[in-house]
This record gives C-alpha cells, sequence and structure tokens, in this order.
C-alpha cells in the first residue's frame, strides 16, 4: 500500500485548518512521491540524458545538464547549472530547464541522492537574469517570479536528499536555489546574500520562509534586511550550510556526502524525509502520525529485513529499494 493512501485514510488526526497539509498529502499520494514501489512507464537505468527535447542540432546551450553517476557514486545524480557566460542568472531558459529536470528526478524510482553543483568559475548562482527581468512587464514579473517560486519548491519536496554543492556567490534567487535542498556543502570561497530589499523587492523564491526556519528568524530578518554578504565560515557558524569544504571546490565533500546518503535504504531515505518535512508543517503530535505512517511503509520491505540479515552477518547492507 502506498504511504499517500495510509495517510489519507488518517486523515483525522489533522488539525482542523491544516489544509496546507492535506494537499501536500493528496498531492504526493497522486504522483506517487510516497509510494514504496516504483514508478511505472520510466526506465531508471538510462545513462544520460538532458532536459530538452529538441533534437541536438536544433538545441540553444544547455543552462542545466542532469546525470547519473558511475561506481563509486551509484545512486546519485549530478543536476549542473551551465550558465557560465551569465554567471548561472535565472533566465526563462534556465528556469524552463530546471523544472524540466526537476520532473524528470521526481519520477526516478533509483535515485538515491542529487547533487546540484556550478559548472561556472567563482558563482554558485547570481540569482535572477536581471537585464531579462528589466524588459518583462509588471505582470510578466509576478507571473516569473511565481514559477520560479513553484520551481524551487518542486525543488524541495522531490522524494530524495538533496544537496547543494556551492562555490562563489550564490545570491537572491541563487541563495534560495541552494535553501531549497536538504543539504547544503559549501567551499571557502562561498559567499551567501539576499540584496534584494536593496533592488525594492524582496526575495520572491522562498528566502522569506526558508531561511528563518534553517537560520532563524532574527538572523533571517537580519540578512534580508541588511542584504549583506555571508562568508562561509560565517554561513558554518549560523547554520546556513551543513558542511565546510576547506578549499575552492565544494564538489568532491558534496560527492563525499552524498554517498553516505546513498549507502541507506532508498525507502527508508524517502520516509524519513517526507517524516520530518511534513511534520515540521504541523504539531508534535500529528508529526508523530505522519511519522507512524511513514514508518508502516519501511516495515514490509525487502531492505528492512537485509538491514537486519547484514547486521547480524556483520557486513555491508545490499539494499535495492524494494
Amino acid at each position: 500500500m502506498a504511504l499517500g493512501s495510509e495517510v489519507l485514510k488518517s486523515t483525522a488526526f489533522i488539525p482542523a485548518g491544516s489544509s496546507i497539509l492535506l494537499r501536500q498529502l493528496s498531492t504526493a499520494a497522486s504522483i506517487g512521491v510516497l509510494s514504496s514501489q516504483p514508478h511505472r512507464g520510466l526506465t531508471t537505468s538510462t545513462p544520460s540524458f538532458t532536459t530538452s527535447n529538441a533534437s541536438s542540432s536544433a538545441q540553444p546551450h544547455l543552462h542545466v545538464q542532469l546525470e547519473p553517476l558511475d561506481s563509486p557514486n551509484d545512486g546519485i545524480f549530478l543536476l549542473s547549472l551551465t550558465r557560465s557566460e551569465a554567471k548561472n542568472a535565472i533566465g526563462k531558459q534556465l528556469l524552463k530547464e530546471l523544472q524540466e529536470a526537476i520532473n524528470n528526478l521526481r519520477q526516478e524510482n533509483s535515485t538515491r541522492c542529487v547533487v546540484i553543483r556550478s559548472t561556472a568559475t567563482g558563482v554558485f548562482c547570481s540569482g535572477a537574469d536581471l537585464k531579462e527581468r528589466a524588459a518583462m512587464s509588471q505582470q510578466e514579473s509576478a507571473l516569473f517570479v511565481q514559477d520560479l517560486r513553484a520551481t524551487f519548491s518542486a525543488l524541495a519536496a522531490l522524494p530524495m536528499p538533496t544537496i547543494a554543492a556551492v562555490d562563489g556567490f550564490a545570491l537572491g534567487g541563487g541563495a534560495e536555489l541552494a535553501l531549497a535542498c536538504d543539504l547544503r556543502v559549501c567551499s571557502r570561497n562561498a559567499q551567501f546574500a539576499f540584496p534584494e530589499t536593496r533592488l525594492g523587492i524582496i526575495p520572491g523564491a522562498g528566502g522569506t520562509q526558508r531561511l528563518p526556519r534553517i537560520v532563524g528568524s532574527t538572523r533571517a530578518k537580519e540578512l534580508i534586511f541588511t542584504g549583506r554578504r555571508v562568508d562561509a565560515p560565517e554561513a558554518l557558524r549560523i547554520g546556513l550550510v551543513d558542511h565546510f569544504a576547506d578549499e575552492d571546490n565544494s564538489e568532491t565533500a558534496a560527492l563525499s556526502l552524498a554517498r553516505d546518503v546513498a549507502a541507506a535504504a532508498p525507502i527508508a531515505l524517502r520516509m524519513a524525509k517526507a517524516a520530518v518535512d511534513w511534520g515540521l508543517e504541523t504539531d508534535v503530535q500529528t508529526g508523530l502520525r505522519i511519522e507512524e505512517a511513514c514508518y508502516a511503509q519501511v516495515l514490509p520491505t525487502k531492505d528492512r529485513l537485509e538491514g537486519l540479515k547484514a547486521f547480524k552477518e556483520k557486513r555491508s547492507p545490499n539494499f535495492q529499494g524494494e
């Protein structure tokens, strides 16, 4: 039985007014995010793919690339921002390709972890493409930001753990992109900032909500009000990042963390993420019922039995996601 249906049968335990949580649970059930069964109609052994359906001869330069990694990084996908000439500024094309990549990942049942990185030197993502934004009408700008917010929310809602590998500048929307990941690893040259108020706007892709949940409301307000930059040591100290790599590139450290994550049972990873994320959106007692429903999904799995057998035999488990 899929977890979505199990949880939805128990909606009586969800307090009045928790409509957002109910919608999340309903959405998860409808797209199969909470199911312990493989998604149908999608092969999970594709060696690599891009995020555009156009023929390669007609393709413009891709701004986002998605690829599965080989051993020793089995089960890990690498999502790369490749618009180096514009410092990975988020324009319409990059946003569209990011949406496509997230949609592909949502259906990849074999994926255990996703690492998001930049191929641009000295920058993770510089935020919105302000040149493109300047040519938009007020209505077009509102629709673009709405799309951006929905895309980052879809990233945050991916069933598998995600890690942002941040090198160089992560500004505005770039910082919000990192916040939408479960974990953040940065190199010593990383700098984060939320400069929107200096541009007459506010963070509009989840920054006002995710930042205080990560660093606390007072610290978040200070960073948003002042727009000041946070270097790597401070980011680690205030909890904005989870790991600090004392070098100019964080990818090695991020992949090392991803391998540690990917060593866990795939269904257990997804259920643990669901329990934490949804539990945070409600009271403790409701959260405990969500945990119970998530735990019920791992009990009948072959991976649970494999974990017990491996422990008894004093060996590493061989989880299959079943």
